[in-house]
């Protein structure tokens, strides 16, 4: 029968396999940027135009309003606003992110619907932009 472990080296093992899980997110998260980053430069290659890239039907866009957007400001692009994962709702947010990740929605290829008053798009882990679009003359 093994020994108990004393509670410093049980707290150990779990910061291990909490730093273990950490680094293991990381380089999944890195390896699908890097399959982005491909799947990218190989449609470019064979000519696949960005018209065809784009969906022809979207959710409604209370799909992302029901989320808890903070605002920000940047050089580049002004005023925007963050919806971080831990200040929604669990499922609420994971529906919205997976549909911008099933879209490959980036910031130069914005997901917005005709009628949608915003432009949403993935960047980093677990959070979702949002900016105003600007009126269509």
């Amino acid at each position: 029968m093994s020994q108990p472990l004393d509670p410093s080296e049980y707290v150990a093992r779990l910061a291990f396999r909490r730093d273990l899980h950490q680094t293991l997110e990381e380089a999944h998260r890195k390896l699908r940027e890097l399959h982005d980053i491909e799947i990218n430069r190989i449609g470019q290659k064979l000519g696949i135009q960005e018209a065809e890239k784009k969906p022809t039907s979207f959710v409604k866009e209370a799909t992302f309003t029901t989320l808890k957007f903070e605002p920000k400001k940047g050089e580049r692009l002004t005023d925007f606003e963050v919806a971080d994962k831990k200040n929604n709702l669990p499922d609420k947010f994971q529906q919205a992110y997976a549909i911008l990740r099933q879209n490959n929605a980036v910031i130069n290829s914005r997901y917005s619907g005709p009628d949608y008053e915003y432009s949403y798009w993935l960047y980093g882990e677990d959070r979702i932009f949002r900016q105003k679009r600007k009126p269509q003359t």
